[in-house]
């Protein structure tokens, strides 16, 4: 049996793909109809989740900035279920939904394209070592890689603002200047650039990029739970499960990416918190642990576990059930003339 690499450069005895060959393939990859369908299905899947969970989200959101000095600190230290109801009785629903709309806007732009480009990525891998069934756990970890690079550089303007909106207090508002007090989504991103420029949008953007081994870890997992299931079942692997293996390995792949790259998600929040004033990365690490130590570094995991696993469910039941199901292709299949 001929041998699969798992780099990029393709199968060890297989012959080299030609540059215009490669171009052509990248090609029909692009003007497919289901690409555009994997992205509707990431979009439809993160808006989905993130109306039915933002209150956590939220929630979440004031807890990674309690540096013990934060507006907010005397409700977040009393623990979860006060700050849903010191938030309740703040505004009701209104006040648990605050920043709803650049989350939904996120959240659906975020999910569509890390899906589309995920997929990408996995098709052009696919031609190269001639299967998706050969991809291994590194190459799943690449292309999850790449998608959220262009994920993450297409959206950060909109989790800033996001940010920004779900840490707008009532008892503190009157200490901000009129360039920090924002009316929604469209006067938050004009106040940001007019007075903070392009770089505004773009705080938080290197904790961010740490951020994207968050997804590498997530999908390696989640693909190879999906194909061991198929395996074990005898079915191909990308043969559609049932909703509840879906939920499941969806679940635990999103723990696992959580607790090994959470801390990344404190120290954006921290330079996006317009309450504060931080000199770069290194500060806030550098003040996070003078003050908190590691266990700063982990404010706002209990919360964004309630929220995010449920979330993840969500949004990768709604996508495998809304995405285009694998067909098998002849000029992705193993060249039997090649085998021995």
């Amino acid at each position: 049996m001929a041998r699969m690499s798992s780099s990029f450069s393709g199968d060890a005895d297989s012959p080299p793909i030609a540059p215009s060959s490669a171009l052509t393939r990248l090609n029909s990859i692009l003007h497919r109809p289901e690409q555009l369908e994997h992205l509707v299905a990431g979009i439809s899947g993160g808006v989905v989740s993130t109306l039915v969970l933002h209150p956590l989200d939220l929630i979440k959101v004031r807890f990674a900035v309690n540096d013990g000095t934060s507006p907010h600190s005397a409700v977040v230290s009393r623990g979860l279920r006060y700050a849903f109801a010191h938030t309740w009785r703040e505004g009701g629903i209104r006040a648990l939904y605050q920043g709803v709309t650049p989350s939904c806007l996120g959240a659906g732009t975020s999910w569509g394209v890390y899906f589309l480009m995920y997929n990408l990525t996995k098709e052009w891998m696919a031609g190269i070592n001639n299967s998706t069934e050969n991809l291994t756990p590194v190459q799943h970890m690449l292309a999850a890689a790449n998608a959220g690079v262009w994920t993450l550089f297409v959206t950060n303007p909109i989790w800033v603002v996001k940010t920004r909106i779900c840490l707008q207090y009532n008892q503190s508002e009157l200490d901000l200047p009129q360039s920090k007090r924002y009316k929604g989504l469209v006067d938050c991103f004009a106040k940001i650039y007019k007075y903070e420029g392009i770089r505004g949008l773009y705080k938080g953007l290197i904790p961010g990029m740490f951020g994207v081994s968050h997804g590498a870890l997530q999908f390696m997992a989640y693909e190879e739970l999906k194909k061991r299931a198929n395996k074990f079942k005898g079915a191909g692997p990308e043969a559609k499960l049932g909703t509840v293996e879906y939920l499941t390995y969806a679940a635990i792949s999103k723990l696992f990416a959580a607790t090994a790259t959470y801390p990344y998600q404190v120290i954006r929040a921290r330079l996006q918190d317009q309450h504060k004033n931080y000199n770069g990365l290194w500060d806030v690490i550098v003040r996070t642990w003078r003050k908190e130590r590691i266990l700063g570094f982990y404010k706002g995991l209990v919360p964004y576990l309630l929220a995010v696993t449920p979330n993840v469910c969500l949004v990768f039941l709604t996508y495998e059930k809304l995405a285009p199901r694998a067909k098998e292709k002849p000029t992705l299949k193993t060249d039997k003339s090649l085998e021995s």
